[in-house]
This record gives C-alpha cells, sequence and structure tokens, in this order.
C-alpha cells in the first residue's frame, strides 16, 4: 500500500512539472460612440484578437507584444494613445471622435471606424508567426487596409526579428527581386518601376511585412508601400524548399 501511494504521488509531481502547451483563443472586443451618432451609423471599434494561454511568463509576453502592436493601428493623432488595454484603446478613440465633433457640431463628420482581426498563421516549435488585418477610418476619402506580422518565441514569448530567421539578406533580396520579376511581369533589365510601381530610387525592396504558411515564405507589400492606392496590396509567395539555404529557422 505504501508503494502504491509512493508511485502515485510521484506520478502527480511529473504530471506537476510537465510544461503545459502554448494555447490561444481568440478574444473579441467592441465598443461604440453612444447615440445620437451619425445619421446613418455610429463610430466603432472591433478588436479580435489571438489571447496566448497556459504559460504565464510566455503568454504575459505574446499578449504584450499583440496589443502593442494593435496600439500602433488604432489611434487618432500624431502619435497612439497611452493605453493600458483593449479597453481603455477603443474608449480613447470613441473619445476622439466625440471630441472632435463636439468642438466642430455644425461640420459634417462621417463616422469612424477601428476593426482588427488577428489570428495565429503559423505555429511551430520555433516560431509563431501572429498577423494582424486591420481596417481604420478617420475621415477623408478613404480608409486604410494593412496587415501586421508579428513573430515570438513558442518558449520564452520574445518577439523574434528578421534577422533571427533570416540569413544573407542581399542573397535573399537577389532572389526574391528575380521572382518578383518574373510574376509581375518585368523583363530583368527594365526598370523595376517600369509597370507602374513605386520603389524607392529604381531600387527593388524586400517588405516591411513577412507571413510564414504552410506553403511557404509570403512576401507581403501593404498598400502604398510600393503601388498607388487603387493597385491594392502586392504578394509574393516562396516555397520553403526555394529558399531553405536563406532560412534559419521556421
Amino acid at each position: 500500500m505504501k508503494q502504491f501511494i509512493y508511485f502515485l504521488l510521484i506520478g502527480f509531481l511529473v504530471a506537476g512539472c510537465e510544461k503545459k502547451e502554448l494555447q490561444f483563443e481568440n478574444i473579441t472586443y467592441e465598443k461604440q460612440s453612444q447615440k445620437p451618432c451619425d445619421s446613418v451609423t455610429c463610430t466603432t471599434v472591433k478588436i479580435n484578437v489571438p489571447i496566448a494561454e497556459n504559460s504565464p511568463v510566455v503568454e504575459d509576453s505574446i499578449n504584450n507584444s499583440v496589443f502593442k502592436t494593435v496600439r500602433e493601428i488604432v489611434y487618432f493623432g500624431e502619435q497612439p494613445y497611452n493605453a493600458s488595454n483593449y479597453t481603455d484603446l477603443m474608449e480613447k478613440f470613441v473619445k476622439s471622435y466625440t471630441d472632435l465633433k463636439a468642438k466642430f457640431p455644425n461640420d459634417p463628420m462621417p463616422a469612424w471606424e477601428a476593426t482588427i482581426e488577428g489570428k495565429v498563421a503559423y505555429q511551430s516549435d520555433n516560431l509563431i508567426n501572429i498577423t494582424i488585418n486591420h481596417y481604420t477610418f478617420t475621415g477623408g476619402a478613404h480608409g486604410y487596409a494593412g496587415v501586421r506580422s508579428l513573430f515570438v518565441s513558442p518558449s520564452t514569448g520574445k518577439t523574434i526579428s528578421k534577422k533571427d530567421f533570416l540569413k544573407d539578406e542581399n542573397g535573399f533580396k537577389a532572389f526574391a527581386e528575380k521572382k518578383f520579376r518574373e510574376k509581375f511581369n518585368i523583363p530583368a533589365k527594365s526598370p523595376i518601376n517600369e509597370n507602374g510601381l513605386m520603389f524607392e530610387n529604381e531600387v527593388f525592396q524586400l517588405p516591411e511585412t513577412y507571413i510564414f504558411s504552410e506553403k511557404g515564405l509570403l512576401l507581403y507589400y501593404n498598400t502604398y508601400e510600393i503601388a498607388p492606392y487603387v493597385d491594392g496590396p502586392r504578394e509574393l509567395l516562396l516555397p520553403y524548399d526555394s529558399i531553405k539555404s536563406y532560412l534559419i529557422l521556421k
């Protein structure tokens, strides 16, 4: 009996020491301005993001990184709000609208909108890639839509930079340009901007946004990054087999 209890206690200790698998659950936060609103709609904010769970230190780091990224998107003015959580962030965005509307009560002011859709796009033993699709409208002819991509370590929760997963950037850049020209029908010796693109100084550049997928590494150029607004974003998918010499981890 004593031996049975001994092994039972050992089993509990081992189970307690086992590292819980990091998991994600998407949570939605919403807020809108109080009525009376614009004649048709109210200013609205909707934030749907993956929240890391089951690993306190790691999840805090990841969740803070996601929040800071969202905070860099949802704001009005010269710099992001000094918000500490999603509720505070949404309240400040709505307040910016209501304050401006109160300041200019006779001016037509369409309702604002901020929409965030985050997801875990890719997860491996070495890397977690969280993408954030976003749209904001705070007046003007049109709003702005884009994609942010965040890389974090599943073991520490710390942010992973491009240099942590990509080596020989110059070699990778040359390879990407070759594939970019092939996809968009730009001859090798022709100016890179001949088809209406807007690379600075007529020199091909890698994008700000990279997205890992099951099929390969997606190079994602957001609207305005290399082309006019009417052309929208540009994408280039590079299969992993073709770039394995450039990847440190995936």
